[in-house]
């Protein structure tokens, strides 16, 4: 038999954005349930594990900092490269997580794992939810979606699926320590580029393609890694492999439908060249959380367009340029063009080229 509950509100997923959201809800008074699908909180990662040094101060919690990134080195197919400064930081991305929950329920909010959305209707705020102790139905007043790229939230709502390349990424043994990020641009690694970050004593070694270029995966990281242990840059251990998907189309059509807020990589906030997403899902987070308040503690009938409003004015124009940068390299895969510099020069965020005026680019 379903169990029934009610809440001021739902939350679906407990990445960056769902902590964020429940947290920021949960501080405004609100009744707050927070559900995520896996067993424990951010395993497995499934992330670079990178954030820029304005949401450090998330990075507090015990074992979330691994340590500083300084700088970048880009490199291009002709062999040059290009080191910019890249301040940031390197996380446990599931400590991240789970700090973020803690303080969720600190705040008050009821935090459920290993429990998923199997049934919505958005008319009547009502889900059902299910896991090993079997279901329940919810009712709720608000939602915020926080479930990542292939969101169970969106298809539920008949809402159109967001682009997405594909990720493999493998954790390997640091042989030098480091305090940059390394990024290879190359038709080796189509509608995507690969990467090695530094995790102290570790790092992550990756790569992303776009899967109407390039289905194998694992031959190019294989590759790479092989390079690296040649280098003497990493070991042969491969202590951990991951993957997943990354969404790279922008932002959906709307971030709010019929008391649904959309946040984080289920928004399309993620960058569509880099794949940096954590501290958009945050911000998004915090700010759906704080939307949801204002609604239901009847100060603002029209927050959730508000919300809307102001994570556009944040993200949009970044995004709709990276977008159309996307699409235009997207021309250039398996050509030899894109064995050239040129295109991934006008292609990522390293280069002057990347921010020049659309019109002015003669692809």
């Amino acid at each position: 038999m379903s169990r029934s509950v009610s809440c001021d509100v739902l939350v679906i997923g407990l990445g960056p954005g769902g902590g964020a959201a429940a947290a920021a809800a949960a501080r405004g008074g609100l009744r707050v349930l927070a559900i995520e699908k896996r067993k424990e909180i951010g395993a497995p990662v499934q992330c670079a594990e990178f954030i820029p040094l304005p949401i450090g101060k998330y990075a507090t919690g015990e074992g979330v900092l691994c340590q500083h990134v300084a700088a970048m080195a880009s490199h291009l197919p002709s062999g040059a490269v290009a080191q910019t400064d890249f301040p940031g930081l390197m996380v446990d991305r599931a400590a991240f997580d789970q700090a973020l929950a803690r303080e969720a329920r600190a705040a008050g909010a009821e935090i459920r794992t290993d429990t998923r959305l199997t049934a919505l209707d958005a008319a009547q705020f009502c889900a059902e939810l299910r896991s090993a102790e079997g279901a329940t139905t919810v009712r709720y007043r608000v939602l915020i979606a926080a479930d990542g790229p292939r969101s169970t939230v969106a298809r539920l709502l008949g809402l159109p699926a967001l682009e997405t390349v594909e990720t493999r990424q493998y954790t390997v043994p640091l042989q030098v320590p480091s305090d940059r990020t390394d990024i290879w641009l190359s038709e080796a690694y189509p509608g995507g580029y690969a990467w090695l970050f530094p995790k102290g004593s570790l790092a992550n070694l990756g790569l992303g393609a776009d899967p109407r270029f390039a289905r194998d995966l694992k031959g190019p990281l294989d590759a790479l890694h092989r390079l690296l242990v040649d280098q003497g840059r990493v070991g042969t251990e491969i202590l951990y492999r991951t993957g997943g998907a990354i969404p790279v189309g922008g932002l959906r059509e709307r971030l709010a439908v019929a008391n649904v807020m959309f946040v984080g990589d289920a928004a399309g906030l993620t960058h569509p060249v880099t794949g940096a997403g954590i501290a958009p899902a945050v911000v998004s987070g915090e700010r759906a959380g704080q939307a949801a308040a204002a609604l239901l503690s009847g100060k603002d009938a029209d927050a959730l367009a508000e919300f809307e409003a102001d994570i556009r004015d944040q993200y949009e124009a970044s995004l709709t340029r990276a977008v159309e940068r996307r699409r235009r390299l997207t021309g250039y895969w398996r050509t030899p063009e894109a064995m050239g510099d040129a295109p991934h020069r006008r292609g990522w965020i390293a280069f002057p080229e990347y921010f020049e005026n659309e019109r002015a680019i003669a692809w």
